[in-house]
C-alpha cells in the first residue's frame, strides 16, 4: 500500500511516500529554520504562508522521487493535530484536495503518534506493546503504546516541554535556533557538575514532569552572570543543563517501563537526537535489561515519512476521515 503523507504542523513542510508502514520510498522536507532564526522562534503567520508556497511542489517531488505516478497511490495521510493551527490547516486542506482529486481514502494522523511510528522505520522488528518517551519542542510525555493505534499517556510535563527549554536557553545564550542541536554540540566535553540546576518532582504524580523551574533557574543564572560581567563556562553550562533534563526524563521512563513490564522502551521526537539523553537511556536499559529502540537521527525531527508510517496502521484500524476533517491545535494522543 503506497501512502502519500503530508506534514505541516510547525515550521517544516514535508511530503513522503511510504509503503506498507515500514518502507520509505521518498521523503522530502522544506525547512524554514533560516527564516525563523531571525526572530529566535517560529512566527506562525510566516510559517503558514511558507507551507502554502511549498506543499504542492513538495508532494509532486515526493511522488516523483518514489518512482511512482499519482495513479500508484492508495491513500493520503496528513497530520491533523496537534500543532500551530494555521500551519496544520494548510496540510489538512491540501491533503483533502489531493484525496478528493485522486479519489483516495484520507487518513488523519496525530503528530505525536507519527513521531512514535518513526521507530518502525528504523526498527522493522519493533511491535507494540512498548513504552515510548516522546520529547520535542511541543511535547514531553511518556506513552503506553498498547497497540499500533491504542495509546495512553502515563506521564507528561505540567508546563514547558523539554525541547522548548532547550530553545529558550539557546536563544538567550545567542547560540542559534532551534536550540537542541547547538546545546548538544556545546555540551560535548563540558563539566556537567559545574552548575547545579533543579530537577522538579510532581507530588502525587511520579511519572509527571516540570521544566519551568529549570528554564527559570537557567535564565536567571545566565542573566546574573551577564549583569556581574562574569563569563559563563558555556560547555559546562550546556552539559549541566543537558544533565538536568536527562535526570528528569530517564528515571520516569524507567519507572514506567517497570510498571508496564513490556521490556521495550522507545524514544521519539526532536529531542530524541540529544546525545546525553540517548547515552543515559542506553546505560539505564543495559542495567535494567530492557530493550531500547532509538530512531535514526534523520527521523527524529518533523518529517512526513513518520506520518505515512502511522497512517498505514490507522488505515488498517479503519480510522479514516471525511471531507469535513478539521485541524486541531491540541489533541489527546489517546483519541488519535
Amino acid at each position: 500500500m503506497n501512502i502519500l503523507a503530508i506534514e505541516s504542523s510547525c515550521d517544516d513542510t514535508a511530503a513522503a511516500v511510504v509503503r506498507d508502514g515500514r518502507t520509505v520510498l521518498s521523503s522530502c522536507v522544506s525547512s524554514q529554520i533560516e527564516m525563523h532564526s531571525i526572530y529566535g522562534g517560529v512566527v506562525p503567520e510566516i510559517a503558514s504562508r511558507k507551507h502554502v508556497e511549498a506543499v504542492s511542489g513538495l508532494a509532486d517531488k515526493a511522488v516523483s522521487d518514489a518512482g511512482l505516478t499519482k495513479a500508484d497511490l492508495d491513500a493520503v495521510a496528513v497530520t491533523y493535530a496537534p500543532g500551530l493551527i494555521g500551519a496544520v490547516l494548510v496540510g489538512v486542506n491540501f491533503a483533502k484536495g489531493a484525496a478528493l482529486a485522486l479519489d483516495l481514502p484520507l487518513i488523519p494522523v496525530h503528530h505525536v503518534r507519527g513521531h512514535i511510528a518513526a521507530n518502525y522505520i528504523t526498527h522493522p522488528d519493533l511491535e507494540p506493546p512498548f513504552v515510548c518517551l516522546c520529547v520535542s519542542g511541543g511535547t514531553t510525555a511518556i506513552v503506553d503504546v498498547r497497540s499500533y493505534t491504542s495509546m495512553a499517556v502515563l506521564g507528561s510535563t505540567r508546563d514547558d516541554a523539554a525541547g522548548e527549554c532547550f530553545d529558550k536557553v539557546a536563544r538567550v545564550l545567542g547560540i542559534g535556533y532551534p536550540g537542541g542541536g547547538p546545546m548538544d554540540r556545546l555540551a560535548q566535553g563540558g563539566d556537567d557538575q559545574a552548575y547545579p540546576l533543579p530537577v522538579a518532582h510532581v507530588s502525587g504524580a511520579e511519572l509527571d514532569m516540570s521544566f519551568s523551574g529549570l528554564k527559570t533557574a537557567s535564565l536567571n543564572l545566565i542573566h546574573n552572570a551577564q549583569q556581574k560581567g562574569e563569563a559563563l563556562d558555556l560547555p559546562a553550562f550546556a552539559a549541566s543543563f543537558g544533565k538536568a533534563v536527562s535526570d528528569s526524563l530517564i528515571p520516569r521512563v524507567m519507572a514506567a517501563a517497570r510498571q508496564t513490564g513490556y521490556g521495550k522502551i522507545a524514544v521519539a521526537g526532536g529531542v530524541a537526537a540529544n546525545r546525553r539523553i540517548r547515552a543515559d537511556l542506553q546505560a539505564a536499559c543495559t542495567q535494567s535489561g530492557d530493550r531500547l529502540f532509538l530512531p535514526e537521527l534523520c527521523w527524529c525531527g518533523d518529517n512526513a515519512a513518520m506520518i505515512g508510517c502511522q497512517g498505514f496502521f490507522e488505515f488498517q484500524a479503519g480510522h479514516l476521515a471525511g471531507w469535513d476533517l478539521n485541524a486541531y491545535a491540541t489533541r489527546d494522543i489517546a483519541l488519535g
